[in-house]
């Protein structure tokens, strides 16, 4: 499905120059949108050398690493149209990519964002991710992650939210739930930063779709060392929840942590000093940033609206190394 005659679509790609796909990412985007498809890529830490001219690609570089969610809002403030679709450079889509998206939120006024089914790049073919829901354990998750890509779903259906690796958004409502500092919170970084904005969107009155008929290959975290990918999951979870269930935080609080010392626990008794540091790392940067996200007021969302359709996505058997993007 090609983008219709009326669609206007800005992609932006954030990077910083190490993924071995980014010419490759560019290349299909610029297949799948054609002429009329707008991509901004957004340099960190100077200029990326080895994008082709002939992509046609405006290029805004920062000096700075500025982390996907300054990188992102740099992008978004830069775009003027309708739709907005981010991607990863290191995620390559298959056409057609766009176009089944912008239709899916044509169709529904309601729907501010919708994803295709992500693959995780190599053999055996796996599923990197079908949406964003909330597990038992209050993690942010892919779903589906890890499984078999012949366990990816056939139909589009309604999911929790969208993770930013390869998405198309509604502007007007981004616009509309948007803080002083942008679209996402530059406070996150990486990582949870489009969880939080699903969960803003969604108290907002919006709601997200899964687009089953398309599709993007995923390599995953080529931007950060595993290890710094897990300290800022550990860390952002606590920030973003704490920020979003309001009052409701504090009595959850105990048992987050408790479920987290004990996989700091087990990391270190297999012999796994790596990641033990990561989560370590990650948990003791929370508390510091922990103001800035806490309140005594009133939920954004209602705890059980952040869980609902967990069970039936799968979510509840993932975990943290499936967290969104």
């Amino acid at each position: 499905m090609a983008l219709t005659t009326g669609a206007s679509v800005t992609a932006i790609v954030p990077t910083v120059g190490r993924s071995p796909l980014l010419a490759d990412s560019l290349a299909a985007l610029r297949r799948d949108g054609g002429g009329r498809l707008r991509i901004v890529v957004v340099e960190q830490g100077g200029a990326v050398p080895g994008i082709p001219a002939s992509l046609d690609v405006e290029r805004v570089v920062a000096a700075e690493i500025l982390g996907f969610a300054r990188a992102a809002n740099l992008g978004i403030a830069a775009a003027a149209t309708p739709w907005i679709a981010l991607m990863n450079d290191d995620a390559v889509p298959r056409a057609p990519w766009l176009g089944p998206l912008v239709a899916a939120l044509e169709r529904d006024a309601t729907t501010a964002a919708a994803q295709g089914v992500n693959l995780l790049h190599g053999e055996p073919r796996r599923i990197d991710g079908c949406g964003v829901a909330w597990n038992e354990r209050w993690q942010a998750v892919q779903i589906l992650h890890g499984r078999p890509a012949s366990d990816a779903p056939t139909v589009s259906r309604e999911v929790f939210g969208v993770s930013a690796t390869a998405a198309v958004y509604r502007r007007q409502a981004l616009e509309e739930v948007a803080g002083d500092a942008g679209v996402f919170d530059p406070r996150l970084g990486s990582y949870y930063e489009d969880v939080d904005l699903a969960c803003r969107l969604r108290a907002a009155g919006y709601r997200a779709r899964l687009v089953a008929g398309a599709v993007c290959d995923h390599l995953g975290s080529s931007s950060l060392a595993e290890r710094e990918r897990l300290a800022l999951v550990y860390r952002n979870r606590y920030l973003v929840l704490a920020r979003l269930l309001g009052r409701a935080f504090w009595p959850r609080l105990p048992v987050l942590l408790l479920r987290d010392l004990g996989a700091l626990a087990r990391a270190a008794a297999g012999g796994d000093r790596a990641r033990a540091g990561a989560i370590g790392r990650g948990l003791a940067a929370a508390p510091r940033r922990l103001a800035g996200f806490a309140s005594l007021g009133r939920p954004l969302l209602r705890p059980a609206q952040m869980r609902a359709g967990a069970s039936a996505a799968g979510a509840e058997r993932s975990s943290a190394a499936g967290v969104a993007r």
